[in-house]
């Protein structure tokens, strides 16, 4: 089995052969690391991208607006997702982004991933209907169960999702209340202990 260290290093020497400048392949390299990380086939789409990257051209997204339609050709997810990371702090005032047909939409995923660490919050992203809740690059929960190759989404989306707890008040203060009960033990347990002391005393 391939260490994620090869993986990041090999991901990344590929991508700068593939014609990348060196600052995103190393953004690639983390990106697949990531993907593969999480069970992702993050090299199976990173090379059938590359093969078809020689037969045709992608559109370089530069600008990230909330709604992105392009002309005739598709969106490269590399220079996309390099795009959305570095403006997420500007971005984040949005409550959704939009693009449409993004090329193997897999390999912009991790970018969004990394964006909610950075700015502390979860995102939704969906690639058509395969739907991805990102969780601060910590985890990633999904519909989608195939595993292959996404050659294009047709409509990819992002929406940042407002930080809330899972639980109400009131479960949150049973469980408190629970908690205290703790307090009270040790209380106890330290009274026992002082007349321990007394009881081995000669007087």
């Amino acid at each position: 089995m391939k260490s994620l260290s090869e993986i990041e290093t090999i991901s990344k020497r590929a991508s700068r052969a593939a014609g990348y400048s060196w600052g995103i392949c190393e953004e690639v390299g983390k990106n697949i690391r990531l993907l593969e990380m999480f069970g992702l086939p993050g090299i199976k789409n990173l090379n059938d991208y590359f093969d078809k990257k020689k037969e045709q051209k992608f559109e370089s997204l530069k600008l990230i607006n909330a709604e992105n339609k392009t002309t005739k050709l598709q969106y490269c997810p590399i220079i996309s997702g390099t795009s959305f990371l570095d403006q997420i702090k500007s971005l984040e005032k949005l409550n959704e982004i939009k693009f449409e047909r993004i090329a193997y939409p897999l390999l912009f995923l991790p970018f969004v991933s990394r964006a909610s660490e950075v700015i502390g919050k979860r995102l939704f992203l969906k690639l058509d209907n395969n739907e991805f809740l990102l969780n601060f690059n910590i985890s990633i929960y999904s519909n989608w169960v195939k595993k292959d190759v996404i050659e294009t989404a047709r409509l990819v989306s992002a929406r940042f999702l407002e930080n809330s707890d899972s639980f109400s008040e009131n479960e949150w203060k049973q469980l408190y209340k629970l908690s205290e009960d703790t307090f009270v033990e040790e209380k106890d347990s330290l009274k026992l202990s002082a007349a321990g002391a007394g009881l081995t005393d000669n007087d």
